[in-house]
């Protein structure tokens, strides 16, 4: 039987990979969790009061683009936030996860050639791995681009050759950065853009972390299109309430955009989409509509940068995130570092090759590791020393 070639040499994905890494081995003492960005900070406790209220939903079909409350909750929520006005109607679509939309905006918006070639989809390095996985889907030429101290750990896009720009039908971009916690500002943003116009290529702009940062709230790609005049099909925006609002299990996110993008988006999803139920589409809303659970969530990360930031003063190399949750920890090796690091102490992180591709006999990310900060206070900062003894003492 044969099967396709284009998913054949994929690498194991990172936690599998992770558990035959570590799992033959005991843990060094009392066992810490820090290598999935799973939020562990308390939900809103009304948001089962709203699904159980809504509960006779789960007798129905779900809207498969989202309520029209759910909708413009989430129009209402990006004005608040990025002061651009978004048609609840054409264009935004509820997604099941972020993850879902990141994956089928390249299945609804890359075209088969991009001038007369095989497209090429724009990839930082390290990346989520659905980057990936969705360039390969559309049968285009993921381009992988180092994100490293050296570039401000974002992607250089204005460095790459006119050949490859010349073919690229989209590039991905995360802000906040996962892993490095890393900010695009307004001017890497208008370069971005100004970039996009002139070659004609898409942004898909992944801010699932947006929500969650130290001082000043990081801006939006939609806010700097809307600023400069882009063409409104030039920006598609990806969030979710999994980090925003510690609901990953809720599965609830979006997709925003220009409204022949949307069309698109939305007649896709009508033949392969999973619709959130209804229930959870009402929590949702309500969810969307409320900032001081926001501002209570982002307070405890607050604490928690500080948290890091007195624990690794003078270590060498350390980074103090702009934002996200994650510290990516400059090491030798990052296996040898995470082995080393669970036989002796427990402490539980990743790899941070694990999180990127190599190219031309590099990678990005072998030189780290990413280590997630959603234990409580007293459990991070023991478990942070304890990792910091291990690796830098």
């Amino acid at each position: 039987m044969d099967y396709p070639e284009r998913f054949s040499n994929l690498p194991p994905y990172a936690f599998p990979r992770l558990r035959a890494l570590l799992d033959d081995h005991a843990p060094g003492g009392d066992v810490v969790h820090m290598t999935i960005g799973e939020p562990k900070h308390a939900f809103p406790d009304w948001v089962t009061r709203v699904i159980t209220e809504n509960a006779a939903g789960f007798n129905s079909y779900p809207a498969n683009d989202g309520t029209p409350a759910l909708r413009g909750a989430i129009s209402d929520w990006a004005a608040r936030r990025y002061g651009v006005n978004l048609d609840a109607d054409s264009q935004v679509m509820a997604l099941n996860g972020t993850r879902e939309g990141l994956y089928n905006a390249a299945m609804a918006l890359c075209p088969e050639r991009k001038n007369g070639q095989k497209p090429a989809v724009l990839i930082p390095n390290p990346f989520y791995q659905v980057y990936m996985i969705a360039a390969i889907s559309v049968g285009a030429d993921p381009v992988f681009l180092p994100a490293t101290a050296a570039t401000g750990h974002l992607p250089d896009f204005t460095a790459l050759p006119e050949d490859v720009l010349n073919r690229t039908a989209i590039a991905y971009i995360c802000s906040p950065a996962n892993p490095q916690g890393a900010v695009a500002s307004r001017d890497y943003w208008a370069d971005l853009i100004a970039l996009a116009e002139k070659y004609d290529f898409r942004i898909f702009a992944d801010e699932c972390y947006s929500e969650i940062y130290r001082d000043a709230a990081p801006t939006g790609a939609l806010a700097v299109a809307a600023e400069l005049g882009a063409d409104p099909e030039r920006v598609t925006l990806f969030n979710s309430l999994s980090k925003r609002s510690n609901l990953p299990g809720l599965r609830s996110g979006f997709v925003a955009g220009g409204p022949a993008s949307m069309a698109r988006l939305k007649t896709l999803r009508a033949y392969s989409g999973a619709p959130l139920p209804g229930p959870l589409q009402a929590a949702a809303a309500a969810v969307w509509a409320d900032e001081t659970h926001v501002a209570e969530n982002r307070a405890l990360y607050q604490t928690k940068y500080r948290i890091a930031d007195e624990v690794f003063a003078g270590a060498q190399g350390y980074m103090p995130p702009e934002a996200g949750f994650f510290l990516w920890l400059p090491v030798e090796d990052g296996e040898a570092a995470a082995l080393k690091l669970w036989q002796e102490t427990g402490v539980r992180v990743l790899p941070g090759s694990y999180l990127a591709r190599e190219v031309a006999g590099e990678n990005p990310g072998k030189s780290y590791i990413r280590v997630a900060m959603v234990a409580p206070e007293d459990e991070l900062r023991q478990a942070l020393t304890r990792l910091r003894d291990c690796l830098y003492g």
